[in-house]
């Protein structure tokens, strides 16, 4: 008889999750997950997929009014009740896709809430099971802030599900989340403000792409406020009071908090097994994904490595090759590619211009921004941003940032050059497709700063 009743027991059936389970099945581990949600974890269900289909959506006011200078004229009516209908619809499709890649992969589903006891058993809504590994793939999970009327905010999860349009949207927060949907909301026809904290969002970001992005939003009519925050909120009928820092007031039908997410780990028993984490909850692992306890790995979200579907998809990866295909492999973080979906998109890889300044590099820059083709007949006032960060010694391309339409398609490609430690030389050499944004970062030749 065996020694335990799975190979691999993982918890949480979200993308790193699913993939870790497959790919290891594939190689001939018997596998189990267990979810207590929906399938596909917060990229299918209230993420990556929903967010962009809303993105879409928003994009189709800008298009009505770009129209006329190309000689269409239509009538104009948004439906949010049939938009969201139909993005639950897709959703619900994808919940099926995942539930069938893991039947065919032969991995065993178990719909409940699953604990850590001990370093080889986990229990399902109070059914022991064993294991020789235990993966945990739980994700992170949106929180807001406790201060007075703090209940009456809503996160990007409520959002997702919102009954009607809000007139007026408050969006807190000046990460990913924040940008996405407060270009979502005006995009759709609210009328949006958005606090951040700081001086400048996105931080992390070039600066470049930040300031770029601030300048477009502001174009489009999003109301953006910096160094500030909500000390308070008032609930009045349908409506809302937010008082700011700076005791002005604003009134919202709905407030948004993107501040921050936080590992799914509490009530998963991990610290009664051993397991090490953050304060911020967030399990601690090595490059292998192995907790402090060698029989638990964890992956994704919940490890506050780096917040990104794709990269919990490699860890899984990893993850499976690591522990049943005899190749042990850590995860790379080198290069790995960004967009964040805001109006206009932005996208990124490789250094920072501060961040290579930060290392000690000797540095080019090659910056230019530009009226993209479409919007001269249009007439609407907007420019592209596109930027490379260059080493002078080796003359290697270290990052790549753009602000504009499409930046993340476009940089998904100019990560496969970074990879390949692609020089500006070789940049320089590849012919440009013409007429196209793109071709814009293989004919930089003028340097912005050195």
């Amino acid at each position: 008889m065996a020694q335990y009743d799975y190979d691999l027991f993982t918890i949480g059936a979200g993308s790193g999750g699913v993939r870790a389970s497959r790919i290891s099945a594939s190689f001939g581990a018997k596998v189990a997950v267990a979810e207590e949600r929906d399938l596909g974890g917060t990229c299918v269900n209230v993420g990556c997929i929903p967010k962009k289909l809303l993105v879409y959506a928003s994009h189709y006011g800008e298009d009505f009014d770009d129209m006329p200078g190309f000689g269409w004229t239509v009538e104009r009516h948004f439906d949010w009740a049939k938009l969201i209908a139909n993005k639950n619809k897709e959703i619900s499709r994808l919940n099926g896709i995942y539930r069938k890649i893991l039947a065919d992969a032969g991995v065993t589903l178990m719909e409940g809430h699953a604990e850590v006891v001990d370093p080889h058993t986990v229990a399902v809504d109070g059914k022991r099971i064993t294991a020789k590994y235990i993966l945990v793939a739980v994700g992170s999970w949106p929180s807001v802030p406790k201060f007075p009327g703090s209940e009456h905010a809503i996160t990007s999860n409520e959002a997702f599900y919102l009954p009607s349009l809000p007139e007026r949207v408050i969006v807190v927060g000046g990460g990913y989340i924040g940008v996405e949907f407060a270009g979502i909301f005006h995009g759709l026809g609210a009328r949006t403000t958005q606090l951040y904290r700081g001086d400048l969002f996105l931080r992390g970001f070039d600066d470049d792409i930040r300031k770029s992005l601030a300048d477009e939003m502001r174009k489009r009519g999003v109301d953006l406020r910096f160094n500030l925050d909500i000390s308070k909120i008032e609930k009045h009928g349908d409506g809302l009071t937010a008082t700011l820092t700076d005791g002005s007031v604003l009134d919202a039908e709905q407030i948004l908090y993107a501040t921050g997410r936080g590992s799914k780990t509490p009530d998963l028993g991990l610290e009664k097994a051993g397991v090490k984490l953050k304060a911020n909850g967030a399990v601690v692992v090595d490059e292998y994904s192995k907790s402090t306890i060698d029989s638990v790995y964890a992956i994704g979200d919940c490890t506050d490595r780096m917040m990104l579907t794709p990269v919990a998809i490699a860890e899984g990866m990893a993850l499976a090759n690591t522990l049943f295909n005899d190749k042990p492999t850590k995860p790379s973080y080198l290069n790995v590619p960004t967009a964040v979906f805001s109006t206009p998109n932005c996208g990124t890889v490789g250094l920072t211009e501060a961040e290579a300044r930060g290392r000690g590099y000797e540095i080019d820059i090659y910056r230019s921004t530009f009226k993209p083709l479409r919007h001269t007949l249009s007439g609407r006032d907007e420019r592209t941003m596109m930027k490379l960060v260059v080493d002078q010694a080796s003359d290697k391309v270290l990052g790549c940032h753009m602000v504009g339409p499409d930046a993340g398609e476009i940089v998904q490609g100019l990560a496969i050059a970074l990879n390949c430690g692609a020089t500006k030389a070789q940049f320089d050499m590849t012919i440009g497709i013409h007429p196209s944004a793109a071709e814009e970062f293989v004919t930089m030749r003028s340097k912005a700063a050195s």
